[in-house]
């Protein structure tokens, strides 16, 4: 079974850092592309950072400057490096991975939600 396991997340004041990641469990799924979403209460889901198959990237324009995304292949791990954090930052970050799951009978693409972690900035 596969499975997107998140960590990381908390509690952070304005102006300090977080890491989250997201490993792939398994040794039959690898990640192709990657994303980050954040919802705040009452917001819909939204793409914060994005990672294609050949690592180029993009970023909501909130962001740009202090979030980075990268990926670790060996490990089959995504991160999401915030600096910088702001209030408005708080919310529910989900990891999105697309990739490939191979199986005796052959390999299909298939993509996976993680289980959400919560990031609150506050004083």
């Amino acid at each position: 079974q596969v499975q997107l396991v998140q960590s990381g997340g908390g509690l952070v004041q304005p102006g300090g850092s977080l890491t989250l990641s997201c490993t792939a469990s398994g040794t039959t799924f690898r990640i192709g592309t990657a994303s980050w979403y954040r919802q705040a209460p009452g917001q819909e889901r939204e793409l914060v950072a994005g990672l294609d198959t050949y690592d180029s990237t993009n970023y909501e324009d909130s962001v740009k400057g202090r979030f980075t995304i990268s990926r670790d292949n060996v490990k089959n791990t995504v991160y999401l490096q915030m600096n910088s954090l702001k209030p408005e930052d708080t919310g529910v970050y989900y990891c999105h991975a697309d990739g490939v799951v191979v199986r005796a009978n052959g390999a299909y693409t298939s993509d996976y939600w993680g289980q959400g972690t919560q990031v609150t900035v506050s004083s």
